[in-house]
């Protein structure tokens, strides 16, 4: 169907692709796998025509349509939800007047035998299922499906587009890509913005999307559970496997011991001819045979073994400091946002040692509660933390802490401590910061790129209680192996809040299930949670919780606010959030002035330089104003997220 012929892609000087070729046929179900920076995202530009390669051609058949998915997208706002969702069936007005110049094409041919008469058949029998396809009943129906699919509530859909994040608004885009129904779908890392319940949706979607898939993603379970064939890039080369993820890893494994065993022998054979020239260059006896190994040695084609095998770099946490039997005790805890309530009557047991994990919906309270045992936000109820618990908190927000003027690895340098200093450029490297990116700034790193970070100076300090909170949304999947297995090795207490069932199986044994404002505890791995309610996907569980935990609970969570306003009130709903997003970011921005100052002078009489009475007064003076202005910041900051949750 897509045909792939000397490909040749060079980039910065980097040699991406040389010379490959292979084909995309109808069915195909395609995981585009490699390190970072191998190509992958260019590969699927490259077949969705928005760049153009250095050589070689892409061949595509007429009236084949592309659907293409970025990891970062343009997004449109001035419709609703289910309106911009709606924008996947505008082609139909291109499909209708195709159709009727296809139409009057048969009409006027006369050569009912050519092969060009049977190609205008095939055509409009194509354009007339499409047409009735999406002319039918179910179109509407289709739209709500899909939402649904993607975590939307039916009161979303009459919702401008303006009122969601980005990741939500990256679901609509993934909604219309899936309804348009293209020949061909390249997806770019799709799980990025979905939970786990829609990430199991979209399994179920594209197992049955009958037609063609090319798939870049860093989700082992995912990419395992939709795809039949495995294409590797390495070395602007490609492996080409007719399995999936997992008996790719295996196969590919004894390709690179075969390419080690060749290597080796080739070494040892370029090795002794070497020898056998320079022992013989100067006998007039052996001139023939001389001349004979060099052209030999020129015609040797060079074997390279794809990668190193970094698999066997393991990190370990410094060992946990004791803390008391019980880290964490919730009692009664409930949590509400004005109107909304978030979760209510949480009562549960963190014993030391265990590892745990928090899944649901997005929105459903697991951001909260982590928020609550680390004392940033208020509640109702008991919540203990229990003795000498030392707290590591992974966050989204984690990589706006690092020290911007700090080089990579003096940021590392600085918390390392014992024998982990000796294998501080083995860490970067595992997390994709070796050789001379190790010496940029902080400021000049990505926000991916100080998320890594933030996680490896995580994995440096001495803590008992790791909280993490989507730690595996910028790590490709030999990393997330590296953490995982630091994460099973620590002796500390682990929660996890994670989208990725690969990642959290074998990892945590108990799992806390957040939906329908109640948390519900499930003994057992991620999978025995899943088997055991005997569901395919988490949506399914959602739905049975909120009708069973209408008796439960007092009151059933309320409606979105956001619904019972017109579209006027919330316009202005959105701007008093917008304008106290600006003074959060203006009271953070004089904190980090003031936290400057004071350490400037703090620096100097550490350093034994003089100082006078005004010196002292104005560090005083300092002080009492970041006291005043953390206080302002964390008002406002607590204002600005109820906004947002009765929103």
């Amino acid at each position: 169907m897509i045909s792939v012929q000397g490909l040749t892609m060079e980039f910065n000087n980097q040699l991406l692709f040389d010379n490959i070729s292979y084909v995309i046929n109808k069915k195909d179900k395609i995981a585009l796998v490699g390190k970072n920076g191998a190509g992958k995202s260019t590969m699927l530009k490259i077949i969705a025509g928005l760049q153009e390669p250095t050589s070689g051609v892409v061949s595509k058949p007429k009236g084949l349509t592309i659907g293409y998915l970025p990891q970062q997208m343009c997004l449109t706002d001035g419709n609703t939800v289910k309106q911009e969702a709606g924008k996947a069936f505008d082609h139909i007005k291109e499909i209708d007047a195709e159709l009727e110049q296809v139409n009057q094409e048969v009409a006027d041919s006369t050569d009912y035998d050519s092969d060009r008469y049977r190609a205008l058949l095939d055509r409009l029998t194509h354009l007339t299922e499409l047409q009735a396809m999406f002319r039918s009943e179910n179109g509407e129906a289709e739209i709500e499906r899909t939402l649904l699919g993607l975590g939307f509530e039916r009161t979303d859909f009459d919702r401008p587009t303006s009122e969601f994040s980005g990741g939500w608004r990256m679901r609509i885009e993934i909604a219309k890509l899936l309804l348009s129904k293209p020949d061909v779908l390249l997806l770019d890392e799709p799980t990025n913005h979905l939970d786990i319940e829609s990430i199991q949706w979209l399994e179920g979607f594209l197992k049955s999307h009958g037609n063609a898939l090319l798939l870049v993603s860093h989700d082992r379970a995912f990419i395992d559970n939709v795809t039949n064939r495995t294409i590797e890039i390495s070395m602007g080369k490609i492996y080409d496997y007719k399995v999936n993820y997992s008996h790719f890893v295996e196969l590919r494994k004894e390709r690179i011991e075969q390419q080690m065993h060749a290597y080796e022998n080739q070494q040892k054979m370029i090795h002794d001819t070497e020898e056998f020239i320079e022992k013989f260059r100067y006998k007039p006896t052996k001139s023939v045979q001389v001349q004979s190994r060099i052209k030999q040695l020129a015609k040797i084609e060079r074997i390279e073994v794809d990668e190193v095998d970094n698999s066997r770099l393991r990190l370990k946490f410094p060992p946990a400091p004791r803390s008391g039997d019980y880290p964490v005790i919730a009692d009664g805890l409930s949590k509400t946002y004005g109107d909304h309530n978030v979760f209510h009557d949480v009562t549960f047991t963190i014993k030391r040692g265990e590892k745990v994990a928090f899944v649901g919906k997005n929105g459903a309270g697991k951001s909260t509660l982590v928020k609550c045992i680390m004392g940033e936000i208020p509640y109702d109820g008991t919540l203990k933390i229990g003795h000498n618990v030392k707290i590591g908190y992974f966050a989204q927000n984690q990589a706006q802490l690092l020290d911007g003027e700090l080089t990579v690895h003096d940021t590392i340098d600085n918390v390392a401590v014992g024998d982990i200093r000796t294998r501080i450029n083995d860490i970067l490297g595992a997390f994709m910061f070796g050789g001379p990116a190790s010496e940029k700034k902080v400021k000049v790193l990505s926000g991916g790129e100080k998320s890594r970070l933030a996680m490896i100076k995580l994995l440096l300090e001495p803590v008992n209680l790791l909280i993490l909170d989507e730690p595996t949304n910028h790590l490709d999947m030999r990393t997330k192996d590296i953490l995982k297995d630091a994460i099973n090795a620590f002796d500390g207490t682990v929660i996890v809040v994670s989208h990725d069932r690969d990642f959290l199986d074998g990892l945590v044994s108990k799992v806390y299930e957040f939906g329908g404002g109640v948390v519900k505890e499930h003994l057992g791995g991620i999978y025995d949670f899943l088997e055991s309610k005997r569901i395919e996907s988490l949506h399914e569980l959602e739905v049975d919780d909120s009708q069973s935990s209408v008796s439960k609970a007092a009151a059933p969570e309320a409606q979105p606010k956001a619904s019972k306003l017109s579209y006027e009130e919330q316009k202005e709903r959105n701007r008093q959030i917008k304008q106290a997003e600006k003074k959060v970011a203006s009271l953070e921005s004089r904190i980090s002035e003031l936290e400057g100052e004071i350490a400037k002078i703090e620096d100097s009489l550490a350093q034994g330089n003089s100082a006078d009475a005004d010196t002292y007064k104005r560090h005083a003076a300092l002080s009492s104003e970041l006291e005043s202005v953390m206080a302002q910041w964390e008002e406002a900051g607590e204002r600005l997220e109820q906004m947002k949750n009765d929103n």
